[in-house]
């Protein structure tokens, strides 16, 4: 496989990639695993492990069967939990000799609310009846999110009781987390910012680690933040052995009054973000509308995570910048990416800074490999350390990015690349 050769040659040692679901039960059924599936990764897995290179398996990275969704409802149902965690299992029994290292879900509160509140991505559910026929965004992405905290612990239970301690794996789950400054010092807009946290990564956190969502959402959000029963925290504390952190940009924050009309979950914050402070803008800014590039947010979040979660192991799953898929670029020109290169080292200084300040980061994975498909944007942006050209038969290219990369990671090999 070309992308296996690739990543070799410049220098990595661990890739990240995600499980389809529907490959491994195309029906949603758990009653029998698909053979076939399987086979697929296991020559993925091997070719990988053949070539010196550790793989990094997520099991959910947005593809529910479809099945699962138009039988009960997907994530807003609790009949997800038990489908979840036996897809889960059937991976841990398959792969688990090789892999050793597990994440859960990647991106839980993407899924959740853009899923189920905005409606941008899969399911399409959401209040505004002209972009969805059916969804309540005031209620829905918080039963999702739920559901999917209880999905990862179901599957880190199985996993220690059944496989850990025979595959000496570790499991843990990747969250995406926007550093969110206080606009001014002011006591309000430090309030806001901490806050605007909570809901982001102590969204997910805070019920592993203190057996609750934050005090700020169970008084902002209220009877509609659903409750943990005894059984669940018990099944939830604990549940990870490493968390995973996606980071890519920063925002000010300030607060905003309440929402006069129905509730959602970024109303229900109560905050108003920005770009902007003093006339400034927070950072440079690359080709999606919502990444600036602002280093320093990098260090902030990793301290903000070792300080709340008692020094929590981390990986950095996901860091990186795009550029615009113009076609009417040369290939020279669209390989030249020295942007992409000051990000990436501007963003691995404050990673060492946050590592020489206490943080204990084990891993740093660069999105992505090769330019992909961004969700809702298409292959309108181009987030590669290699160029591949789609008029072209996919053929790829090094930009000089990746020969950065092959650099940096010359004198040792460290857990530095991603690709899906």
């Amino acid at each position: 496989m070309e992308v296996m050769v690739t990543s070799l040659w410049i220098n990595i040692t661990n890739i990240r990639f995600s499980i389809a679901w529907p490959r491994i039960f195309p029906d949603g059924s758990i009653k029998e695993a698909n053979k076939e599936g399987i086979a697929y990764y296991n020559r993925l897995i091997n070719s990988l492990i053949s070539q010196g290179i550790q793989p990094y398996a997520t099991l959910y990275h947005w593809d529910l069967p479809q099945a699962l969704q138009d039988s009960f409802g997907g994530w807003i149902s609790g009949d997800i939990v038990k489908h979840f965690v036996a897809y889960a299992e059937v991976c841990f029994a398959a792969f688990g000799d090789r892999v050793k290292n597990w994440i859960t879900l990647n991106e839980p509160l993407q899924f959740s609310v853009n899923g189920y509140g905005t409606g941008i991505h899969a399911p399409g559910r959401c209040s505004d009846r002209s972009l969805s026929l059916a969804g309540n965004s005031s209620t829905e992405p918080y039963l999702a999110a739920h559901h999917a905290l209880l999905a990862h612990a179901g599957a880190a239970n199985v996993y220690r009781k059944n496989f850990q301690a025979k595959q000496c794996g570790k499991i843990g789950m990747a969250c995406d987390f926007q550093w969110v400054e206080p606009l001014t010092n002011s006591p309000e807009d430090k309030a806001a910012a901490q806050r605007c946290r909570e809901f982001q990564l102590g969204w997910y956190l805070d019920p592993i680690f203190f057996g609750d969502y934050p005090a700020s959402m169970r008084k902002h959000v209220g009877d509609r933040l659903p409750r943990f029963t005894a059984g669940e925290i018990k099944a939830l504390m604990g549940s990870m052995d490493f968390v995973g952190i996606n980071h890519y940009t920063s925002r000010f924050a300030t607060p905003a009054p309440p929402a006069t009309g129905p509730s959602d979950y970024f109303q229900d914050q109560q905050i108003s973000l920005t770009v902007e402070r003093e006339g400034s803008m927070i950072g440079d800014k690359a080709a999606s509308e919502w990444l600036f590039i602002v280093p320093w947010g990098m260090q902030k979040v990793l301290q903000w995570v070792t300080e709340r979660y008692n020094k929590l192991p981390i990986i950095v799953t996901e860091n990186g910048m795009d550029d615009h898929n113009l076609k009417t670029a040369s290939l020279r020109e669209s390989l030249n990416d020295t942007k992409r290169i000051h990000y990436y080292q501007a963003y691995l200084s404050s990673v060492l800074q946050a590592t020489r300040e206490g943080a204990d980061v084990r891993g740093y994975f660069a999105w992505s490999l090769l330019d992909n498909f961004e969700w809702r944007l298409g292959y309108s942006k181009r987030f590669g350390l290699y160029y591949v050209d789609y008029s072209n038969g996919l053929k790829r290219h090094a930009k000089s990015s990746a020969l950065w990369f092959k650099n940096f990671l010359k004198p040792q090999k460290n857990d530095i690349l991603q690709t899906n």
